[in-house]
């Protein structure tokens, strides 16, 4: 089993030292509830709503600049693996990125591929599937928010052999029904269980430029079930649990059923597909 902690925070728009500040404290929590693995919110370095690209731009970072240089540090000295999303600046281009780093510093840096509403106002869409990390807490993967709504994408890193993902995630606060767990939870725990593989999403909080967030930070197991997190949330907050990484290993969910060796790809095509009349 692994400690797995989810940092929910409210990045301050714009700060990026004050959210640096605020991401080694939520760390030092976390290391001390014994977490191995920590997982950051979407644009956990600069805050969200920006006006435009202008404004996103003062607040972008190349890969090797000081948030996650400061990260890289975190991951060191507390012996952690740690994932975060970041505004990355790379030549021309501005990415909503994640960043999985560890003691041996920077693994692997993914951009978002899906951009949600006015983010492709904003940034530029990035092109390469999630990628997969060698990390002493298993196999692990990240995608970012509004990623997790495309079943196809979340399915890259499951049948590439992904033991657990780590999504960094805004999600804009929508009603729900009363008792009902908010409809972000609902698709992460349907990702996780149609692909035998635990997922953690980390959510924000602190309503910024009249958004407000779900904070649903949730972290559910290979089964689709919750063991943390998962209801809405005003709160910033170190949401902690064990999960285990070797389960995504085991596809069979029942006798003689395989979720991924069952699936027919030839009865799935992408295009040209009608329904032929009955």
């Amino acid at each position: 089993m692994t400690v797995i902690a989810a940092c929910q925070l409210g990045p301050t728009l714009g700060d990026l030292a004050g959210n640096r500040e605020r991401v080694a404290a939520a760390v030092g929590e976390a290391v001390g509830h014994g977490a191995q693995l920590v997982v950051l919110p979407e644009l956990a370095s600069s805050g969200y709503a920006f006006e435009d690209r202008a404004e996103a731009w003062a607040s972008g970072e190349e890969v090797d600049g000081s948030t996650v240089g400061a990260w890289q540090q975190l991951a060191a000295d507390h012996g952690v693996v740690l994932v975060g999303g970041f505004c990355e600046r790379a030549g021309e281009s501005l990415f909503n990125s994640a960043a999985v780093v560890d003691p041996d510093g920077v693994r692997a840096v993914y951009r978002k591929a899906h951009l949600w509403d006015r983010e492709r106002l904003i940034f530029d869409a990035g092109n390469d599937a999630p990628p997969i990390v060698e990390t002493s807490v298993g196999r692990v993967s990240t995608m970012i928010c509004y990623d997790l709504e495309f079943p196809e994408w979340v399915r890259i890193p499951a049948l590439a052999g992904a033991q657990l993902l780590a999504a960094p995630v805004n999600w804009p606060a929508s009603p729900a029904p009363e008792g009902e767990r908010p409809g972000e939870v609902v698709r992460v725990q349907a990702n996780a269980s149609v692909n035998r593989m635990p997922i953690v999403a980390c959510d924000r909080v602190a309503v910024e430029r009249g958004v407000a967030w779900v904070g649903g930070t949730v972290l559910a197991d290979a089964d689709g079930w919750v063991v943390a997190g998962g209801w809405a949330s005003e709160d910033e907050a170190v949401v902690t649990a064990e999960l285990d990484p070797d389960q995504a290993d085991d596809k069979k969910i029942g006798g003689l059923s395989d979720i991924h060796a069952d699936r027919r790809p030839e009865l799935y095509p992408t295009t040209g597909w009608v329904h032929p009349l009955t």
